[in-house]
């Protein structure tokens, strides 16, 4: 569906609409919602239309946009390839005393819902990928952050002692299935200066940088806009299609308006 989503004949409500989808759902059809128009424009109600139709959700804002969704990613905006994606991460604390998500405060489960198949969860379209980083505390470092308890008393803790980070664990569904599949691979440490990173996750850095500086997060002490800058020009590999460079035009953008 292609719409500003102010919706005005039939069904209108999140409650109605939600419910429909989800009917239309299980009967193996899928909704992606484009966004198209400004000024009356519902962002919130798309993405939830999209959420509960196992589909993508893209807002259209210029051709080049437009091109990126219709016909660069136009395979995983529109064929989903697994349902119900579920990823779940165990860090080990002999190697890290702290984590924390950077983003996703929408899509987060609770820990007993990744084993559950009649939860709801996200979808990955045919050549889609997806970013997750973790800031993370490595184990002995002193900090602000953990906090120094007792030992319990009636209880132990026994800390396998290896050299691996964490287990990454994931679920999907086929299609056209309704048992999870599920498959795990431990994270082995690899220490290495940020600098030496490669571009993909220095980029994503950058952006995940700017998203906590513009929404104000208390993690986001000491960022500036030169530095996102900064890292992220220096990041932009080949970026053939542009998307690198007019991530770094949107930031200069911002930082001249503020």
């Amino acid at each position: 569906i292609a719409t500003d989503g102010d919706f005005n004949v039939g069904l209108s409500s999140n409650s109605e609409m939600k419910k429909l989808i989800k009917e239309k759902r299980d009967e193996g059809i899928y909704l992606t919602c484009l966004g198209y128009g400004m000024g009356n424009y519902k962002d919130s109600k798309l993405e939830i239309l999209a959420d509960n139709g196992n589909g993508n959700y893209a807002y259209i804002d210029n051709i080049q946009e437009a091109e990126k969704t219709l016909i660069a990613e136009f395979g995983g905006t529109l064929f989903t390839v697994a349902k119900d994606v579920k990823i779940q991460i165990e860090f080990n604390p002999f190697n890290i005393s702290a984590y924390r998500l950077i983003g996703y405060e929408n899509r987060l489960l609770n820990d007993e819902d990744f084993n559950d198949d009649t939860k709801d969860a996200g979808e990955v379209g045919s050549g889609h990928t997806v970013t997750a980083l973790y800031e993370l505390i490595p184990a002995g470092t002193k900090n602000k952050y953990t906090k120094n308890i007792d030992p319990l008393k009636y209880q132990t803790s026994n800390i396998l002692k290896t050299e691996e980070l964490a287990t990454v664990k994931i679920r999907y569904k086929p299609t056209k299935d309704n048992t999870s599949i599920f498959f795990d691979k431990a994270v082995i440490k690899n220490t290495e200066w940020f600098n030496e990173a490669s571009e993909d996750l220095r980029f994503s850095a950058s952006v995940a940088m700017f998203g906590m500086l513009i929404s104000e997060s208390e993690y986001g002490k000491g960022i500036d806009y030169k530095q996102i800058i900064e890292l992220a020009q220096n990041a932009r590999s080949e970026d053939k299609d542009g998307y690198r460079a007019e991530f770094v035009r949107l930031v200069k953008s911002l930082k001249n308006f503020r």
